[in-house]
C-alpha cells in the first residue's frame, strides 16, 4: 500500500488484515485553519492537517463477543498490521463486552467513500478576513480593544466494517469567539458565533453589540447574592442543555442514578417536565447544523457502543412540548430499558414557539438580570443534576425594560432539569455558540429563557 494511500483505501486494507471474528475501521481525516487577533490587530494564523485510525476488533467466545479498540495518529503503511494485531489482541485478552450487539449491516455504500477527503484551508476566511479588518478599524476609532480568534475544523470520517458497511460523513465546524475590552481593562463583553463556512459571520455586527455591552458597564451596580429573576441568552441555555443531553442515558435512569430515575424503579419519560411548550430535539438533517447521519463510536460508554457504528440516525425529541419523550439509548441499553434505540446525534434545537427577541424580552422585564454567558460548569449531584458554575464576561441589571449598568460575577448553583420545569418565557430559537462545550459541541440553537428565581448563590470576583 502506498505511504500515500487514500482513506478508503486504508480502511480496506486494515478489515483485508483482520482476522478478528467481526471488524470496524474508522479514518478520521482533520484539517483546520485558525486566525488569532490581540489589541485590534491579527496576532497568528495556521493551518493542520491530521489522521486518526481506530480499528474495533470483535472476538466471539463461549462467554460472548469481546471487543478491542485501538487508536493511533500518522498512521502509514507499515502501522497499520501492528494497528489491527493491536485492536485484536486486546479483544482476545479482554472478558466479554456488556454490549455486544452482531454488527450492523445493510444500507447502500456512501456515494463519495472512495473520494478524497475534504479539507478547509485558509480560504474559508477571504471573506471574513476583510470584514475582521473594518470591525478593527471601527473598535480603534470607538475606543475598544478586540481580542479572540477563529477557528474551522473539517473532519471527513471513513467508516467500514468487516458486515460490509462503506460510509464516510464530511464534518465542517467553525467558531468565533469575540472580546471587547476598554483600554483600562476595567470592562469586558463577549460574543461567540458558531458556523459551517465562516460566510454567516459578520464581526462587524459582533462588535457593535460588543461596544453597547461596553457602554453598559461604564455604570457599576454591586449586588448580593440570591434569586433573581433572569433573562439567559441562548448560549447559556446551550451550555446548560447541552450538559443535560449528556446526562440522559436511559439506562442510568434506569437503575436510579440520574435526574431521570423515577422514585421506586423506572423513568421519567411520559412525565412533563416544563410548564412551557418546549420541545428539546436533535435531527442529524437539521438545516444549518447538519452532523452524521450515522452512529461514529470510537469508544463504548453510557450513550455509544462501538458494536453501533453504521447505525442510521435519525430526528429524535428528547422534549416534547413539555413532556420528557426519549432518553438516550444504544441498543444495548434499550434492549435492557425496553425503550426505544435513540443513540445521540451532534446537535440540539430547544423550540419554545416564540418569535420575541432578547431585546424585547429585556423591554418586557421590570427588574432583574441580563447574563452574558456561563463557564467552569461543573456537577454537584448527579440525582438532581445540579450544577454550579460562574457568570462571566458582563452581568447587566435591568430595570423598567432598560438595562441601566452592569453588576458583579456571582457564583450559580442550578439544575437545568429543574429551571425547565421554572422557565415562564422562551425567545426565538436562534443558532449560538456554547461558551464552555464549545470544543466538545458547535452544533445548537436556542432561544433565550426568563427564570423567576435563578439562584446566585454567591458573589463572584470573576470577569
Amino acid at each position: 500500500m502506498s505511504p500515500t494511500a487514500k482513506p478508503h483505501e486504508i480502511v480496506e486494507r486494515a478489515l483485508e488484515l483482520s482476522t478478528a471474528d467481526g471488524c470496524v475501521v474508522i479514518a478520521d481525516e482533520e484539517s483546520s485553519a485558525n486566525l488569532r487577533w490581540a489589541g485590534n490587530a491579527l496576532t497568528t494564523n495556521g493551518v493542520t492537517r491530521g489522521r486518526t485510525l481506530t480499528v474495533i476488533a470483535t472476538v466471539d467466545g463461549k462467554e460472548g463477543t469481546a471487543s478491542g479498540v485501538v487508536s493511533r495518529s500518522a498512521v502509514t503503511a507499515d502501522d497499520l498490521e501492528p494497528l489491527v494485531r493491536a485492536a485484536e489482541a486486546a479483544a482476545r485478552s479482554a472478558g466479554s463486552a456488556e454490549d455486544a450487539q452482531p454488527l450492523v449491516t445493510g444500507g447502500p455504500a456512501s456515494p463519495d467513500f472512495t473520494d478524497a477527503p475534504a479539507e478547509t484551508s485558509s480560504a474559508v476566511f477571504a471573506d471574513f478576513a476583510p470584514a475582521l479588518g473594518e470591525a478593527f478599524a471601527l473598535a480603534r476609532a470607538g475606543g475598544r480593544e478586540l481580542y479572540g480568534f477563529a477557528n474551522h475544523e473539517l473532519t471527513s470520517s471513513y467508516v467500514g466494517t468487516s458486515t460490509g458497511l462503506r460510509l464516510r460523513h464530511d464534518q465542517p465546524s467553525g467558531t468565533l469567539e469575540l472580546n471587547a475590552k476598554s483600554p483600562d481593562r476595567t470592562r469586558s463583553a463577549w460574543a461567540g458565533r458558531a458556523t459551517r463556512d465562516f460566510k454567516d459571520v459578520d464581526p462587524g455586527a459582533l462588535d457593535e453589540e460588543l461596544a453597547r455591552r461596553l457602554a453598559w458597564a461604564e455604570r457599576r451596580v454591586e449586588l448580593p447574592a440570591g434569586r433573581y429573576e433572569t433573562l439567559l441568552p441562548p448560549t447559556a441555555v446551550a451550555d446548560l442543555l447541552i450538559y443535560q443531553l449528556w446526562s440522559s442515558a436511559a439506562r442510568d435512569a434506569a437503575e436510579g442514578r440520574t435526574v431521570f430515575s423515577k422514585p421506586g424503579g423506572g423513568t421519567r419519560v411520559g412525565e412533563r417536565v416544563a410548564e412551557l411548550p418546549l420541545t428539546l430535539r436533535s435531527d442529524p438533517n437539521e438545516p444549518g447544523l447538519e452532523s452524521a447521519p450515522f452512529v461514529i463510536a470510537h469508544a463504548s460508554g453510557d450513550d455509544a457502543s462501538v458494536f453501533d457504528n453504521g447505525l442510521p440516525l435519525t430526528p429524535t425529541e428528547w422534549i416534547r412540548e413539555g413532556e420528557l419523550a426519549r432518553l438516550t439509548t444504544t441498543r444495548h441499553s434499550a434492549g435492557l430499558t425496553g425503550m426505544p434505540v435513540a443513540p445521540a446525534i451532534d446537535n440540539l434545537v430547544l423550540d419554545g414557539g416564540s418569535d420575541r427577541s432578547l431585546d424585547e424580552m429585556v423591554a418586557a422585564t421590570e427588574r432583574g438580570l441580563l447574563l452574558t454567558c456561563l463557564w467552569y460548569i461543573r456537577e454537584v449531584d448527579p440525582a438532581t443534576l445540579l450544577l454550579t458554575g460562574l457568570t462571566r464576561d458582563g452581568v447587566y441589571l435591568v430595570e423598567n425594560g432598560e438595562v441601566v449598568g452592569e453588576v458583579n460575577n456571582f457564583r450559580f448553583n442550578e439544575s437545568p432539569v429543574d429551571l425547565l420545569s421554572r422557565a415562564s418565557e422562551a425567545g426565538r430559537t436562534e443558532k449560538t455558540l456554547p461558551r464552555e462545550w464549545g470544543d466538545w459541541f458547535t452544533r445548537a440553537a436556542m432561544p433565550a429563557l426568563r427564570v423567576p428565581d435563578f439562584n446566585m448563590s454567591s458573589v463572584s470576583q470573576g470577569v
